[in-house]
């Protein structure tokens, strides 16, 4: 009998995933955590059902979240990451020699130990000397914090369960607070394509523009995720993402990547006229 993982991206759509084998189902306090293995994807790691990751893929959303900041300011030496206890984002940041303290914090210690154990490529730098994990919840975690990191990523969830406190006007306000003067904050800001997940990316971005001077908008693509289009959100105190962007500096750091490259980076920020006009909507609404 053929098992497949299936996931509703929008009321008559969804995707599905032939799976060779379930790897690990875990109750947690906050949600439900499974491990599934595919001929096509690798493993992959869902959260009360909704895929976060494959083996396939999970290279370029990292990539995408953390060599863009790092690239555009590669002096950062402090770096808060909320959400991302598979470890990804923490592995791109530990390429940085330059970084000195790396924060996570994440609110489900199981997630992190399940990715340990079943996706020990991907949650591999966590013995890193520079790195703090706090398993707390990042929303009032960032409310303690004042103009302590060069860096925030939020690599959180969907904006609804655990992570939804993440996609509001009082969090990104706290993120700003928590930014040195020319610090940087990137998040994950969702799809611009089916209709759920595009309200949740406009709401997001109308707040961000809210709280920061600089806000603009990129995009990757994702086979796995809603649409395979996947949008995310960068915002600065000081530093445009193009007008301060030194691609040969950060190509002189020899970091080697499987999808970022500086010729993409400009491209990232140059969005589809169907995006740019929803950004636009938002943008002006206080």
């Amino acid at each position: 009998m053929d098992l497949w993982f299936s996931e509703f991206h929008a009321k008559g759509v969804k995707l599905s995933i032939k799976i060779t084998k379930q790897l690990c189902s875990v109750q947690s306090d906050f949600q439900q955590i499974d491990v599934f293995d595919s001929e096509e994807f690798g493993k992959f790691l869902t959260l009360d059902g909704y895929m976060m990751l494959t083996e396939r893929d999970e290279f370029i959303y990292h990539e995408m979240i953390t060599h863009v900041p790092m690239a555009v300011n590669p002096d950062i030496k402090k770096v808060l990451v909320i959400g991302a206890g598979d470890g990804g984002a923490v592995r791109e940041l530990a390429r940085y020699k330059t970084i000195e303290k790396i924060d996570l914090v994440e609110i489900d210690e199981k997630v992190v130990e399940v990715c340990k154990e079943y996706l020990p490529d991907i949650a591999c730098c966590f013995d890193d000397p520079r790195l703090t994990v706090y398993y707390q919840d990042g929303l009032k975690f960032v409310r303690r914090c004042e103009n302590e990191y060069d860096l925030i990523i939020v690599d959180s969830t969907d904006p609804f369960g655990p992570g939804e406190g993440l996609f509001t006007k009082e969090f990104y306000g706290n993120c700003c607070k928590a930014l040195t003067k020319d610090g940087i904050m990137v998040n994950q800001c969702e799809s611009p394509f089916y209709q759920e997940d595009r309200v949740a990316m406009q709401r997001a971005h109308k707040r961000i523009v809210e709280s920061f001077p600089i806000s603009k908008v990129y995009q990757a693509h994702i086979p796995t995720y809603p649409s395979g289009h996947w949008l995310f959100g960068f915002a600065s105190k000081l530093f445009h993402p193009i007008k301060d962007y030194d691609g040969k500096r950060w190509q002189e750091l020899g970091i080697s990547t499987r999808y970022y490259n500086p010729q993409l980076h400009i491209g990232a920020f140059a969005l589809p006229n169907y995006v740019q006009e929803l950004l636009e909507n938002v943008e002006g609404i206080v």
